[in-house]
């Protein structure tokens, strides 16, 4: 299959979700990107601004199944992975599938859940797949996961956990919009809400192959190095308490790939990797001035990024 199949793979569906999402056509790439690196997404944003539509879009528009759990503290495991029951006609036990049995699932403020509930997440997205009474039971393909959350209300909250966090391929926001495309926004849903004629323009199958061959983008062993040398610096860094892990390095190499493909190159460049870096890493470091994330360690990974030399 020719690179210019996944940029013309991509180009129809960054257009067909941009009919809802206006003017963040830079998020919308980087929300492709984690899926076509078989990634989850993590969307930390203020109410309002368009988390739950990019979902609903990105499924609709890859024509895939789509499921949404909204995380309250009384939301349980067997709400999000299923619970088996007893049928009584049949005198059997049977196995009730939960929302995460879609391929889009949008885990909608998940900071809000507690641990043992966030934790329900931890092998679905790892390994693709649930443990129900011992027995796996695999996952549909393609499978995402995008989990909200509110960077600003902390009130009724429980923080991810680490391990949370680092199963996510990429951290990114949509931020508010522009002057012109919120006027814009306010035409196009004066009647009715685009979403609702939002039609597939790609199948399950070919995300499945396009996933297969941005693997095969060549990566110049001296970009490897980079890449080391860049997380390496997140561990040794004074303004760090917690550096990126392997997969971070993971993150980085194969979203640069993705870059690359979408924009119809068979080779990773440094501009790739750079671009990549804040969404693929910053979530992935606390910094050690009030060990928190966000712009604090956006800002400390765009200075590591200033600091280490760039492969000729």
């Amino acid at each position: 299959m020719a690179v210019e199949a996944i940029r013309d793979f991509a180009q129809r569906v960054i257009g067909n979700v941009e009919r809802v999402i206006l003017g963040k056509h830079e998020e919308v790439r980087l929300a492709l990107v984690a899926l076509l690196c078989e990634g989850h997404l993590l969307v930390e944003d203020v109410p309002g601004v368009g988390k739950t539509m990019l979902s609903r879009a990105l499924a609709k528009s890859l024509g895939c199944s789509f499921g949404r759990i909204q995380f309250t503290p009384d939301l349980l495991p067997s709400d999000i992975i299923g619970v088996t029951i007893f049928n009584q006609r049949s005198g059997e036990f049977e196995f009730r599938p939960g929302p995460i049995f879609n391929q889009i699932v949008l885990a909608d403020e998940i900071n809000r859940a507690t641990p043992k509930t966030q934790s329900a997440l931890l092998e679905c997205m790892d390994e693709r797949q649930v443990s129900v009474d011992g027995l796996p039971r695999p996952l549909l393909r393609p499978f995402l996961v995008m989990a909200t959350q509110n960077p600003i209300e902390y009130e009724g909250t429980f923080p991810l956990p680490e391990a949370q966090l680092d199963r996510f391929f990429l951290r990114l926001r949509l931020g508010y919009p522009s002057a012109e495309a919120e006027k814009e926004m306010l035409q196009k849903q004066q009647l009715h809400h685009p979403i609702e004629d939002l039609e597939q323009v790609v199948t399950a199958d070919e995300v499945m192959a396009m996933q297969a061959r941005v693997r095969e983008i060549h990566v110049e062993d001296s970009l490897r190095e980079y890449i080391v040398r860049v997380v390496r610096q997140t561990r040794e860094s004074a303004s760090v308490y917690l550096g990126a892990s392997p997969r971070g390095s993971i993150a980085m190499s194969r979203a640069a790939q993705a870059l690359a493909a979408i924009e119809g190159r068979e080779y990773v460049v440094p501009d790739d990797i750079k671009a990549i870096a804040v969404p693929a890493i910053s979530h992935r470091i606390i910094s050690r001035a009030n060990g928190t994330r966000g712009d604090a360690t956006s800002d400390i990974l765009r200075n590591i990024l200033d600091e280490v030399p760039v492969p000729a």
